[in-house]
């Protein structure tokens, strides 16, 4: 379905993860970190590169501050980086695969941060709900969390 809304999905920088790949697997649990080899697929999607880690791919598990607002939807969650990744480069309107294989909890934020409206849905019928979600006027910006793990997953904007 295409969405009348002109969107699109932020990758994470791998800049900010590329230093971790050199740590310890000891230092990074001490950083509240896990090093993975990813054993299915899908089932590591990578924030970074938009992509779900091949089988033994190695990634890295880490909490990540997603939402880095001063106010009450503040907030951080699980995220996987594969090694080697490169940040992704999407056009306007496109959804990657791994986002459109999982159910999604969208929520809609202001400029202030605060959620104003939210839904679940298919990521495959992610443009549809980027759409609805975007019709309302003081919605700023979207987040993308996966329904069932919790995990986030991507940032949405207004093209």
């Amino acid at each position: 379905m295409t969405s009348p809304i002109r969107f699109r999905i932020s990758p994470l920088p791998i800049d900010e993860f590329t230093p971790w790949f050199q740590l310890s697997d000891s230092d990074l649990v001490a950083r509240g970190m896990r090093r993975m080899i990813a054993d299915s697929r899908p089932g590591f999607p990578c924030r970074v590169s938009l992509v779900d880690a091949s089988i033994g791919e190695r990634v890295i598990l880490l909490p990540y501050l997603h939402h880095p607002v001063s106010g009450p939807y503040r907030a951080s969650g699980p995220i996987f980086v594969r090694e080697g990744a490169e940040t992704a480069a999407l056009e306007v309107n496109e959804v990657p695969e791994y986002v459109r294989l999982r159910l999604l909890s969208v929520r809609a934020y202001d400029r202030e941060g605060i959620m104003v409206a939210s839904e679940v849905t298919e990521g495959s019928e992610l443009p549809a709900a980027v759409a609805r979600l975007f019709g309302n006027d003081r919605a700023a910006y979207l987040h993308a969390h996966n329904a069932k793990a919790g995990c986030y997953s991507c940032r949405v904007d207004r093209a």
